[in-house]
């Protein structure tokens, strides 16, 4: 068998197999999704070459700066937005739609992303833990109160009266995580039990350099899951994993699905 560790798209078929099997046989199959897993819908990723944050300062985003200056932070915000979506609608891509034909098959339990476009729901899967929120959402900081996230953007990005306010006055803010906040509390839970019950872990299109969600393939990994990496780069991970494919996510995971 060829050593897919340091292979290249050209993935062996004897790799694609076992991991295959491994998602057939399983109990429990759960996928862990990163950038990777959108720019092929033309979302660009945020982190190297010409990587969103080689545009943007990311302490723009942090939590202080909400607290401080939240009509400046909405500015960049909005200018954020239009580098991420522009006038593009991005859909879904062929990894979104294998990963949701293996959990309609009943080979996938649930997909926990890091990605925050929404384009796992837009796919058909079921049970997907955002586990750094999404932008189609505002929060009120105060209230609590949630809303489509487009109008308040539009609304702000026409208007000079920053920032966007719910009814009760509160400051709306977009229902992600900003920098210097933790994660959700209930997600990252699920997320963690999740792996730990996983008997096959995906980690598809992530660096895993951002923790704690690049604590998750560990977890599965010491757990006695099979894990396996599609990335085309090295991560973290690599040494504990089963099966690591440098392959891109929009053709391995349709191929694997055919083998399923």
């Amino acid at each position: 068998m060829a050593d897919d560790r340091h292979g290249t798209d050209d993935v062996d078929d004897e790799t694609l197999d076992a991991v295959a099997e491994a998602l057939r046989t399983a109990e429990t199959g759960v996928a862990l999704t990163g950038a990777g897993v959108s720019t092929a819908s033309g979302i660009p990723s945020f982190r190297g070459d010409d990587g969103i944050w080689e545009r943007h300062d990311p302490a723009d985003f942090h939590r202080r700066r909400l607290d401080a200056d939240p009509a400046g932070f909405w500015a960049d915000r909005i200018s954020l937005r239009e580098s991420i979506y522009g006038d593009v609608d991005p859909e879904p891509n062929a990894a979104h739609e294998a990963l949701a034909g293996l959990e309609s098959a009943g080979h996938l339990d649930a997909v926990l992303t890091q990605n925050i476009d929404g384009l796992h729901d837009a796919a058909g899967t079921d049970r997907v833990i955002e586990l750094h929120g999404t932008h189609r959402r505002v929060v009120c900081d105060d209230c609590g109160h949630r809303r489509d996230a487009d109008a308040v953007f539009e609304r702000a990005a026409t208007e000079s009266d920053l920032p966007p306010r719910c009814d009760c006055g509160g400051v709306y803010r977009p229902d992600v995580v900003l920098f210097g906040e933790a994660m959700p509390d209930v997600a990252m839970d699920e997320a963690q039990r999740l792996a730990r019950d996983s008997d096959v872990f995906l980690a598809v299109g992530s660096s895993l350099s951002v923790q704690p969600a690049s604590l998750l393939p560990k977890i599965a990994a010491e757990a006695g899951s099979t894990l396996v990496v599609i990335n085309y780069e090295e991560t973290p991970r690599d040494a504990s994993a089963a099966h690591v494919l440098r392959a891109d996510v929009t053709h391995v995971l349709p191929a694997i699905v055919e083998r399923v």
